[in-house]
């Protein structure tokens, strides 16, 4: 059973459909990324997926728990936390502080869960006394990463966690990514770098026009002829 299944997804804006119909699951222990031209709607997905936006068709299942309707509060205490691209931490509490916030919503200590996260973020724990405004862009979306980390989750959704990054940092994100998947835990990543995605995915969704247009093992997609797919053509062949 997939952590994650959304089924028949349509959502948006007011009464406009950004995405129709989308159907995409995310497997234990493994990354699967969507990629497409700006306003496939990649972010729209997202947002919908962790309540932010409300479906208006279909159903979302975290663990074969539905949570279509569930309020925003309730979902990362069933599995699922959201990682935004922007405004992703809080700038004047310190490391350790804004680790604890991404606690708040699990019950008892939770002492022992950040020192088990911080084992595998280094460069945090180093800095976690520092006020995470005094971060580079590329730590802050990390602690942002760790701080969702914290409710153990099933699932965790990362909406463009390298955009804007050096190739340095996008080197350390990623790696960051194969290690979260290393622990179980599903990983749904937006990506604008195509080739990025097909590198370290194991599936790959293209999204165009609000619709989940060709998909598949990451192996299988990067045979495809991206170019046209993008410009939405479905009969697009393996190069």
């Amino acid at each position: 059973m997939p952590a994650l299944q959304a089924e028949n997804v349509t959502a948006g804006y007011g009464r406009t459909p950004i995405i129709t119909g989308i159907s995409l699951t995310a497997e234990v222990g493994s990354i699967t990324t969507i990629v497409g031209p700006n306003g496939a709607g990649k972010s729209t997905f997202a947002k919908t997926l962790v309540g932010i936006l409300r479906t208006t068709t279909g159903r979302i299942l975290v663990d074969d728990v539905d949570i279509t309707k569930m309020a925003g509060h309730l979902i990362p205490r069933n599995g699922l936390v959201y990682v935004p691209q922007n405004d992703n931490v809080f700038r004047n509490l310190t490391v350790r502080e804004n680790l604890e916030v991404g606690g708040f919503a699990v019950k008892g200590d939770n002492s022992a869960r950040m020192e088990e996260i911080l084992t595998i973020f280094t460069d945090l724990a180093v800095a976690r006394e520092k006020k995470a405004g005094y971060l580079s862009g590329g730590q802050q979306n990390l602690l942002a990463i760790a701080r969702a980390l914290m409710v153990d989750p099933k699932v965790i959704v990362l909406d463009e966690p390298t955009a804007g990054l050096s190739p340095a940092y996008t080197d350390v994100v990623w790696n960051q990514i194969e290690l979260i998947s290393a622990t179980q835990t599903a990983v749904l990543v937006v990506e604008q770098n195509v080739e990025r995605a097909l590198k370290q995915s194991d599936f790959v969704h293209i999204f165009v026009a609000g619709s989940n247009h060709v998909h598949g093992p990451a192996s299988e997609i990067a045979t495809l002829d991206l170019a046209s797919i993008f410009l939405g053509r479905a009969d697009a062949k393996g190069s």
